[in-house]
């Protein structure tokens, strides 16, 4: 009975709590803080939908034309994969990071390009990124790779399927 009275008395106390009086001031605005507008805005960035086929991330890489698989490429991308991702990322299942076994159905070249040279920025920018971070809840390291042994790591996510 106690615990009852008590739980009741707390709900009315925030009830009362949560009213506001109005201003009796008649020039006070009634619009929201900036504050409050800031934090909406956020969350509706966050939660709008994002089309991860058209998004090309957040970094140096632009464009990128994907031809006949080159092996030899691959081949290199597979070698840098295996010195530097592993540590993270398994080929067939999900690690302290994402497979990378069909990204290329999930994300854009630019995308996975960007998101291997330039994971600071895309964590802090891009809404796929952020999602991956909340999920995995480890950012992606920065192995400071360039650009030519990420297109060879790009090449290699092309023989996982």
């Amino acid at each position: 009975m106690k615990i009852k009275l008590l739980s009741l008395f707390v709900v009315l106390a925030l009830l009362s709590s949560c009213g506001g009086d109005k201003p009796t001031d008649s020039k006070k605005s009634t619009a929201a803080p900036k504050s409050m507008v800031k934090k909406v805005e956020k969350k509706v960035e966050e939660t709008a939908p994002v089309d991860n086929m058209s998004n090309k991330g957040i970094g140096p890489i632009k464009s990128v034309t994907l031809g006949d698989l080159d092996q030899e490429l691959a081949d290199q991308g597979r070698a840098v994969y295996k010195s530097k991702c592993t540590a993270c990322h398994k080929v067939s299942k999900r690690f302290i990071g994402p497979s990378p076994k069909g990204i290329l159905e999930r994300r854009t070249p630019e995308w996975i390009m960007n998101m291997i040279l330039n994971p600071e920025g895309m964590l802090e920018k891009d809404p796929i990124a952020k999602k991956l971070l909340a999920e995995f809840s480890a950012p992606m390291a920065n192995q400071n790779l360039t650009e030519d042994e990420a297109r060879s790591v790009l090449e290699y996510f092309r023989t996982l399927k």
